[in-house]
């Protein structure tokens, strides 16, 4: 399954990996190492995530407290958005 973030999703990314970077050595990496994992795991079973709104799922991170926020396009995993969970939970549904 190909996967697409979109460029917002993207931004969020970059943003949490430069975030993390400059805390701690290695820790910056350590995230992307997550993000790569839930990627894979989304990609392999899109469906086994809990929805959290129509066509919408959610899988988390599990050293981190995001989660990836995605749907399907046919066959392509599409991310809106690398959503960190302690902040307003819900700021991306005007993405959808």
């Amino acid at each position: 399954m190909k996967v697409r973030f979109t460029p917002l999703a993207q931004r969020e990314l970059d943003d949490a990996f430069l975030w993390y970077s400059g805390q701690v050595a290695g820790l910056g990496q350590r995230f992307l190492d997550e993000i790569d994992r839930a990627v894979r795991l989304a990609a392999a079973h899109p469906l086994a995530f809990p929805e959290m709104g129509p066509g919408l799922r959610r899988c988390l991170l599990h050293r981190f407290p995001y989660g990836l926020i995605y749907g399907l396009d046919d066959l392509t995993l599409v991310v809106i958005a690398v959503a960190h969970l302690h902040r307003k939970p819900s700021y991306w549904t005007d993405r959808i």
